[in-house]
């Protein structure tokens, strides 16, 4: 089932909140928008690249730290916009002690791979407390989902020949166990919807060029 402009995703150990705004349904695959709310103390899991997609961030509140192959951009202003290159190394935190940050990520290029990963399968996990404290699930599930979707993301943790190399090592073990790149359970789970913030003049035109 594909996924729908107003669904809501949760990631509790990152302290994210994700609605989509535009689903990549509606664009062929390749474009996505998605509200961010990451509250105090809240990042992504991990430094990784999107090896052939683009990645904006562009501020509606709050304040917002996205690390780019090692430079630290600090989004504080309404409007503020940051783009990641393809193949880039980049992770973001948040930059706000006492209030949520909102920002729009607009997602380029396989931007339906994208969504599934990162809504349907990494968010999902660590919704039902199947990830760790950085919100990356266990060695077995990251071997078979990361090595499924490293078109669209890769960790940065290890070089990309080793982690390719291990995943294809613990995959066959990974299947025998009961696990699956993509959980059927979380295809069917249900989700809940929520109204789509109006945003400021300024943030829309970004978002929307």
């Amino acid at each position: 089932m594909a996924i729908r402009a107003g669904e809501v995703y949760v990631n509790p150990p990152c302290r994210q909140k994700i609605v989509v705004r535009r689903a990549a349904a509606e664009t062929g695959g390749e474009r996505s928008l998605m509200d961010l709310y990451v509250s105090p103390g809240g990042f992504a899991a991990d430094y990784h690249v999107h090896p052939f997609s683009e990645e904006r961030f562009t501020l509606v509140r709050g304040r917002l730290r996205v690390s780019i192959d090692g430079r630290d951009e600090i989004l504080d202003r309404v409007g503020q916009t940051v783009a990641v290159p393809p193949g880039v190394t980049h992770r973001f935190f948040s930059a706000c002690e006492d209030e949520e940050t909102f920002a729009v990520v607009a997602f380029r290029n396989r931007a339906d791979r994208f969504e599934n990963l990162l809504l349907r399968q990494l968010f999902g996990l660590a919704d039902g407390g199947q990830s760790d404290a950085r919100g990356i699930p266990n060695l077995l599930q990251t071997a078979l989902t990361l090595r499924e979707f490293s078109d669209v993301l890769r960790f940065t943790s290890r070089p990309w020949p080793v982690q390719r190399a291990l995943y294809g090592a613990l995959a066959p073990i990974a299947r025998l166990t009961g696990y699956h790149a993509c959980n059927p359970a979380l295809e069917r789970r249900p989700v809940r919807t929520a109204e789509l913030e109006e945003l400021p003049p300024e943030v829309a035109l970004q978002v929307n060029a």
